[in-house]
């Protein structure tokens, strides 16, 4: 309970409009900032649109083909603050923590998985406290999610702080974990369907 209250107050201080230490991380107008990678389309799949790319304000992701999109520079105690919904149905996404050098579609870093059957596990490629074999995945605190209906924005705070991180989405603590990585890069990935992301934003710590 303790941590929960701590929690919700620091996501308070975030969405403060006063506070002078947020960063903006995606203006809604280009991905600036922000570094792509994806996979070769698989066979017989079809690109309509550009994997990334800005639309109303948003930033959109069409899920084919896999990969991500990711800051260009590394933090390291942050909360970072994110709104996002599925435009077409739920599909597959998450969002990335700690995320390391070396570019590849299944990058290693800590994700905050959104798939359906498996929203809120913690699947990653760096070792978790208490779990010994990569990739290591470490199961939701509750087995409902918190997700709102599809096409509604859903409000999501993950915080880093030092060797912890912990993922709250529409003010329920989803989960916690301890993580051998301090420092890394901020992702959202592309795979299996539309999402878009808006209002990301990071407090320094």
């Amino acid at each position: 309970m303790r941590k929960t209250i701590f929690l919700l107050t620091l996501v308070s201080l975030v969405l403060s409009a006063c506070m002078p230490k947020r960063e903006v991380l995606f203006n809604g107008k280009n991905l600036d900032g922000w570094v792509f990678f994806t996979a070769e389309p698989a066979e017989g799949v079809t690109i309509d649109e550009p994997t990334f790319s800005v639309q109303n304000g948003a930033l959109h992701i069409s899920g084919k083909p896999n990969g991500y999109i990711r800051t260009e520079k590394k933090y390291t105690d942050y909360v970072l603050y994110l709104e996002w919904r599925w435009t077409e149905g739920r599909a597959d996404s998450g969002i990335f923590n700690r995320l390391q050098d070396g570019d590849k579609v299944w990058p290693t870093g800590i994700q905050m998985q959104m798939r359906e059957r498996d929203f809120g596990y913690f699947f990653s490629g760096i070792p978790l406290e208490g779990f010994e074999s990569a990739p290591y995945r470490k199961p939701p605190l509750k087995e409902e999610d918190p997700e709102k209906a599809d096409g509604e924005w859903n409000e999501t705070v993950i915080i880093c702080k030092g060797h912890e991180i912990s993922a709250m989405v529409n003010g329920v603590l989803v989960n916690e974990a301890v993580a051998e990585a301090t420092e890394g890069y901020i992702g959202l990935q592309s795979e299996g369907g539309p999402i878009e992301f808006r209002r990301i934003f990071v407090m320094p710590m």
